[in-house]
């Protein structure tokens, strides 16, 4: 029962919220403000919404706009000189996973002289951060209430920062931001979140009472939702539902922390760049099939939440309800289930299983079953 929960100060989820970001950046005390985000954010006219509500409040805004996939470390230091050179006193991150991890570290950056690669790892960040409001645009990572930031180095592995001034000072969730995403998109970034939730509540390491009662809201959200979001993405009550359950599972998991799935989905998105939803999708049935055995009392409680209206007869009955639904739930969403269907060959499968069990062990001892070499290879077969 011994555990630390971190949260951010401040969740805003409102409709045209967005419109709000003048006000609350001048709350912070901040006058220049940097917008990080991707292009896609400029050419859908988010970042023309925002630059308003700052300069309606006085507030000068510069834009970032260069964000890539799975950020590397060397755009992540473009966008601080970038913000240094303009002077910003304030961060705002707009978009989905990769634009929210820049922009964290956009803020803990700029005003300091620790270099990056001595982040990587939990609290090894030394210097405050600038102040820093998120505004999510997919219904998946749920970046903005996490104290973690992913990049990729110049080997193209992994590195994840852990450290509690990530955290921002608001996270800014405005359902009508993701009403325009495709339903590749919007399914591969539910599902993500989905894996959040399910992982983080049955996590062998950092599992607690706080995050599985957020977990369990996070799934019953979401699993309810996922199916409608994708066949009609107009729906502005389906949207929030999704961006709720999405936040719900991110301050799951950033204090429970993630496993396997995410073990095996990493070396798809650095490698292949698969988007980092996709990666966990291909993945995500087989393994929970494989930790079956260890976690079917976690599994019978997450079905019996989430279908209130089936009875089961047992805990391996409702344990595999679970499984088979999300094994159903994956293809029925319109994505790719097999890794040779995204370019990825059959001979990079060692590599890659070498790469998680050594370089992201510390996911796989999360897990609620032990995981060998040659059973990470045999999931990535599986999937081929």
């Amino acid at each position: 029962m011994t555990h630390t929960f971190r949260s951010p100060r401040r969740i805003i989820c409102e409709a045209g919220g967005l419109s709000q970001l003048g006000s609350l950046t001048r709350e912070l005390g901040a006058t220049r403000a940097v917008i990080v985000c991707d292009p896609g954010m400029v050419a859908l006219g988010f970042v023309e919404t925002a630059k308003a509500s700052l300069a309606e409040k006085g507030i000068a805004a510069e834009v970032f706009s260069d964000v890539v996939a799975d950020p590397p470390v060397s755009m992540v230091l473009a966008a601080v000189d970038h913000a240094r050179a303009f002077g910003a006193d304030s961060v705002i991150g707009l978009g989905g996973g990769s634009s929210l991890d820049t922009a964290k570290l956009v803020a803990l950056m700029v005003r300091g002289e620790q270099p990056i690669e001595t982040m990587y790892g939990t609290n090894l960040a030394t210097e405050d951060r600038m102040p820093l409001i998120l505004a999510p645009t997919t219904a998946g990572t749920g970046s903005e209430v996490t104290w973690v930031s992913v990049v990729t180095d110049a080997e193209g592995r992994k590195k994840a920062i852990y450290a509690p001034q990530l955290l921002p000072d608001v996270a800014l969730l405005d359902p009508t931001l993701t009403l325009g995403l495709p339903p590749k998109i919007t399914a591969a970034t539910g599902l993500d979140a989905m894996v959040h939730a399910i992982e983080a509540y049955t996590s062998r390491r950092g599992k607690n009472p706080v995050a599985d009662a957020l977990a369990v809201k996070a799934l019953q959200l979401l699993g309810s939702h996922i199916r409608e979001v994708v066949a009609d993405g107009s729906n502005l009550e389906a949207r929030a539902a999704m961006l709720q359950g999405s936040l719900l599972a991110g301050m799951a998991f950033v204090n429970a922390s993630v496993a396997a799935i995410h073990a095996l989905a990493y070396p798809l998105g650095a490698r292949f760049h698969v988007p980092h939803g996709h990666s966990n999708a291909i993945v995500m049935a087989p393994i929970m099939r494989f930790n079956l055995p260890a976690a079917t009392r976690e599994y019978a409680e997450l079905a019996r939440a989430t279908k209130p209206e089936r009875t089961f007869a047992s805990d391996a009955e409702a344990a595999e309800a679970l499984v088979a639904d999300i094994e159903a739930l994956v293809p029925a969403t319109g994505l790719e289930t097999r890794m040779s269907q995204l370019g990825v060959p059959e001979d990079a499968i060692p590599g890659m299983a070498e790469e998680v069990d050594l370089g992201i062990r510390r996911l796989i001892d999360c897990n609620p079953r032990d995981m060998t070499r040659a059973e990470i290879e045999g999931i990535y077969q599986s999937v081929f």
